[in-house]
């Protein structure tokens, strides 16, 4: 498996496994082409994961097509496939040629229950049985605990425990339906780190908004291991977005995975389109309005040191500073905004201007266009000379 680690200078590792074409692409309505699934593991790649979820081979079809053209692409990322914890899946994923796999079961009562119609027990044998054969073809395996959120601990830490002992390279803390916090989550994978010794995988769901707080708890908690998908992707709400992971890692935790962030809003494009969807504008770290100013009092911040409203530059995440001009600029940004148009605004005219900047914004519900704003001024010079 192609060792591909990133540390901080606080001596952390954490990997990224990306899982958009896998878990990414079963959210509702989308559906990637095998064009489309090459593309998204070479931009992936570019970027810089360690690991590719590329798909669920037993399915068949262009889904096992498109994992072995993945695996042919030469990357430097390790492939990893899905499975369930059946021998006879893990076959499909060996005829891939990937170098990796998660073996993926339910671990909470109602899931085994209601959903497997099982036992604990069985889930316990299945997981020891796939790991034998996955283990004893040289794959590197990470068990999937699904719901392990909502599992009993002691039963997922006798889990974790049988996971390790029959070989498992880490454990995948699947917080399924997304609904723990940071501080339940962080108590949870610290115990199993210290008390099992197992690498463990954040995989978190969005459905309370906490995807990207879960994760980095779990991280620092111990678990060097992040599942993401671009734009954040994924079942129901989605999962921990790969943008906001890795930026809020380095900014928040001081952990540089040494990725190349400048290609991310041209990746999060691509993959919206792929998936009939926009990146919305508000969206976090590669919306358009991230690094849009109208606010005077923000604008002026930004224009004398962007550090003041910016937490790090556009051009980290490929995008661009805009000054908008509103309703709440103010006469330094209608100055400096008129810079661009060769125009050299005075203060007072600026002053003049103002307040049918702002009369317009409110009557169309927006920020203005180059040409309103020239229309305006050409009708204020108009009015002076009259």
């Amino acid at each position: 498996m192609t060792e591909k680690l990133y540390e901080s200078k606080k001596g952390v590792t954490v990997r990224i496994d990306d899982t958009t074409l896998r878990d990414g692409e079963q959210t509702a309505g989308v559906v990637f082409s095998n064009r489309e699934k090459i593309q998204i593991a070479r931009y992936l790649d570019e970027i810089g994961v360690h690991q590719i979820e590329a798909g669920i081979p037993t399915m068949g079809g262009d889904e096992k097509k498109a994992i072995k053209e993945i695996v042919d692409l030469g990357l430097n990322a390790s492939i990893l496939a899905w499975n369930r914890a059946v021998i006879e899946d893990i076959k499909h994923s060996l005829d891939c040629g990937v170098d990796a796999i998660a073996i993926s079961i339910a671990v909470s009562d109602i899931h085994i229950q209601h959903k497997l119609k099982k036992d604990r027990q069985w889930v316990l044998d299945s997981v020891k049985k796939s790991l034998e054969f996955a283990k004893s073809k040289g794959l590197y395996v990470s068990v999937n605990a699904e719901d392990a959120s909502r599992a009993d601990f002691d039963y997922l830490m006798e889990f974790a425990r049988t996971a390790k002992e029959y070989g498992a390279d880490r454990i995948r803390y699947c917080d399924t339906i997304g609904l723990m916090e940071p501080f339940r989550i962080y108590d949870q994978v610290k115990t199993i780190i210290e008390e099992v010794g197992i690498e463990v995988e954040m995989h978190t769901h969005n459905d309370f908004g906490m995807a990207v707080a879960n994760a980095l708890a779990g991280v620092r908690a111990g678990a060097t291991w992040v599942n993401t998908t671009v734009i954040g992707l994924g079942e129901r709400a989605g999962n921990a977005a790969l943008e906001e992971v890795i930026m809020a890692l380095k900014y928040t935790m001081g952990i540089e995975l040494n990725c190349n962030t400048k290609i991310l809003r041209e990746v999060a494009e691509y993959v919206a389109l792929a998936s009939a969807r926009s990146v919305p504008v508000w969206k976090a770290i590669v919306g358009y309005n991230v690094f849009a100013h109208e606010s005077g009092i923000h604008a002026d911040g930004v224009l004398k040191d962007p550090r003041t409203y910016e937490a790090f530059s556009p051009e980290e995440v490929g995008l661009e500073r805009q000054i908008l001009i509103g309703k709440h600029s103010g006469t330094h940004s209608l100055i400096v905004k008129f810079k661009e148009y060769g125009i050299e605004l005075t203060p007072e005219e600026a002053q003049h201007l103002l307040p049918e900047v702002r009369k317009l914004s409110v009557e169309l519900k927006r920020s203005l266009f180059d040409k309103e704003l020239m229309t305006l001024y050409h009708d204020y010079k108009k009015g002076k000379k009259n």
